[in-house]
């Protein structure tokens, strides 16, 4: 079985920074793919740019942390608080979804604003993935799953990377083994579930474990390593802000993700090893 890779850039529609690296890093580099938000701020842009570059695959970045929503929040208030927005940090969100029966009602209809959405951009859908893997939480992968039937969609990234290739580049290895070990459970429900119902997925997904500290070093190994079937690295690239937001966190990080990105050496040797550039649209060949 040929090695096939799946290049993603996630939070596409986040700002216009994101958007222009990811076409950049398209264009001129080695990423095929996309994830898009409904309801980013810049939503509207990312869906022209993904227009004028067809090649370009664009998934659905289902949304429901760390963001707004695409509802009037008066309509969902137990998902976006009173500031309007979801809530910040995945853990407490995922406590909230699960055992808060309110929000767990008003949930769905969220998610499936956001189908919606995407549908009306008249882009199609290649994969469903979400913002901070949020549908490895059970009650929103069936929310999931279920907006998938709707739109006729069997591709969705399941976030199974692997701590073996990630321990040389972790600095804290141990901490990183309580983490690893809680999503190895929720990603192998997660398999069972789409299996059944007859969804594709990647072989590997690449990135959770090293999300905000992937550098040129942990790619090249990953690229070096790459086991056979179709296999995902997934990016948070983006331009440089402007001046307002220049000590904004991570800024330097996603421009260190744009460089990998655009990197002769890494495409070059990409195509020595004779792995083939993909997409979700590609999974069926694994077949």
């Amino acid at each position: 079985m040929p090695r096939r890779l799946i290049i993603n850039g996630d939070d596409f529609g986040s700002s216009r920074e994101v958007n222009e690296a990811v076409i950049l890093a398209h264009r001129r580099g080695i990423l095929t793919s996309a994830s898009l938000m409904a309801s980013g701020p810049a939503f509207e842009h990312a869906v022209s740019l993904a227009e004028e570059n067809p090649d370009l695959a664009v998934g659905l970045h289902v949304t429901c942390v760390d963001g707004r929503p695409v509802l009037p929040p008066s309509k969902i208030p137990h998902v976006a608080g009173k500031n309007g927005c979801f809530p910040s940090d995945p853990a407490g969100a995922g406590l909230r979804y699960f055992f808060c029966r309110n929000s767990r009602r008003e949930l769905p209809d969220e998610i499936a604003a956001q189908f919606e959405k995407f549908s009306r951009s008249g882009l199609t859908f290649s994969h469903v993935d979400s913002h901070c893997h949020m549908h490895v939480h059970p009650v929103i992968l069936d929310v999931i799953i279920q907006n998938c039937g709707r739109f006729g969609i069997r591709k969705v990234r399941v976030p199974d990377d692997s701590f073996s290739a990630a321990i040389p580049f972790l600095r804290s290895p141990f901490l990183a083994a309580g983490y690893a070990f809680v999503f190895k459970l929720l990603t192998g429900r997660m398999k069972r579930i789409l299996k059944r119902k007859g969804f594709m997925f990647p072989k590997r997904v690449y990135g959770n474990l090293l999300s905000g500290k992937m550098d040129l070093r942990y790619v090249s190994s990953l690229i070096k390593n790459l086991p056979q079937g179709t296999s995902e690295i997934y990016f948070h690239p983006a331009m440089p802000a402007p001046l307002e937001q220049a000590h904004e966190a991570g800024r330097l990080q996603r421009l260190r993700e744009l460089s990998i990105l655009i990197d002769s050496d890494l495409r070059s040797r990409i195509d020595r090893l004779g792995i083939i550039p993909s997409t979700y649209f590609d999974l069926d060949a694994d077949l």
